[in-house]
């Protein structure tokens, strides 16, 4: 088992500046080739707890933010344009990108990709509903209506 930090939020594992044992394999073929982690040292959990310290002063102002956010989201169904043939079946899926770009684009709020959370693999034209979390406190649906483009 290795010992590690995650330096980013990993869905199933946990949020960064997590402090985890995972089995070497997943550590070193996984996690710390893609940056989600990186070995721990006692050196590494001092600045980790000094990134948690900043990261708490932002999120309490955030919350507010995100408050505001959530009922934007609620109250708008974002189309998300996507190639499609006959029969509403898409060329490829609608990503998180997709979506986080879409969102923006209609209601101005700024999403992170890796903040949205699809109901699985999205090929067909239609409606979806995601979950975007905008705090660690504030997770909001937002209706998506897939369309050809």
């Amino acid at each position: 088992m290795a010992k590690i930090i995650l330096t980013h939020e990993v869905s199933g594992l946990g949020q960064a500046g997590d402090i985890l044992e995972v089995k070497d394999g997943y550590a070193r073929n996984y996690l710390v080739p893609r940056k989600l982690a990186t070995p721990w040292t006692k050196g590494a959990e001092k600045q980790i707890v000094t990134m948690r310290r900043a990261v708490k002063s932002r999120e309490m102002a955030n919350v507010e933010d995100a408050l505001a956010a959530n009922e934007k989201l609620r109250a708008t169904t974002v189309p998300v344009g996507a190639k499609a043939g006959a029969g509403g079946r898409l060329f490829g899926t609608v990503t998180s990108s997709d979506v986080a770009a879409a969102i923006k684009e209609v209601t101005g709020v700024e999403v992170d990709r890796r903040k949205v959370e699809l109901p699985g693999r999205i090929k067909t034209t239609g409606p979806y509903t995601v979950q975007v979390h905008l705090h660690e406190s504030v997770v909001t649906p937002v209706e998506i209506n897939v369309v050809p483009a």
